[in-house]
C-alpha cells in the first residue's frame, strides 16, 4: 500500500525542514547580531534573539510534526487527537507559506511548499475511513444470551 511510504517520506521531509528552518533563522540571527545598525530604530540584539527564538520554535514545531508522521509510519495507524490536529495545522502552514513564497521567493519555493502540503494531505487522507480490522468471530456462540425460563 501507499500509506506507510508516504508517512515515512512526510516524516523525513518534515525533519529536514525543521533543521533547515532552524539553521536559516539561526544564520539570520548571527548576521543581524554582527551588524552595527538598526532597522527603523529597533535594537539589533533584540532582532537577533527574536530570529533565533523563532527558528527554535518553528524548528521544534516541524520536528514535532515529523515525529507524529514517524509514529504513523511505525504504527501504521491514523493519527488521532492532537497528532491529527498538528498535521492539519502543518498543512495549513505550508499552504500559507506557499502563497507567500510565490510572491516573495519564486515558483520553486512555491512548488516545494505545495509538494509538502500534498504529502501531508495524502498522509491524512489515506488513513481516512480505513475500516477497522475485524476481531475473531466464533460461530458456535450465540449473539444474545438465551431467554430466561418463565413459570406457568
Amino acid at each position: 500500500m501507499v500509506r506507510r511510504p508516504v508517512a515515512w517520506i512526510v516524516a523525513l521531509v518534515l525533519f529536514a525542514e525543521a533543521l533547515g528552518v532552524l539553521a536559516v533563522n539561526w544564520f539570520l540571527g548571527v548576521v543581524v547580531d554582527r551588524q552595527d545598525m538598526s532597522l527603523a530604530g529597533l535594537d539589533p540584539d533584540m532582532m537577533s534573539v527574536s530570529s533565533k527564538a523563532g527558528g527554535v520554535v518553528f524548528g521544534l514545531y516541524f520536528g514535532l510534526c515529523g515525529l507524529v508522521a514517524l509514529l504513523v509510519a511505525l504504527r501504521d495507524r491514523a493519527p488521532a487527537g492532537s497528532g491529527r490536529v498538528l498535521l492539519i495545522s502543518a498543512a495549513v502552514v505550508h499552504a500559507l507559506l506557499g502563497a507567500f513564497a510565490w510572491g516573495l521567493v519564486g515558483w520553486t519555493a512555491f512548488l516545494f511548499m505545495v509538494v509538502v502540503l500534498a504529502l501531508i494531505v495524502l498522509l491524512l487522507m489515506t488513513y481516512e475511513g480505513r475500516p477497522e480490522e475485524p476481531g475473531p468471530v466464533d460461530a458456535g456462540t450465540p449473539v444474545s444470551p438465551p431467554a430466561a425460563p418463565t413459570a406457568p
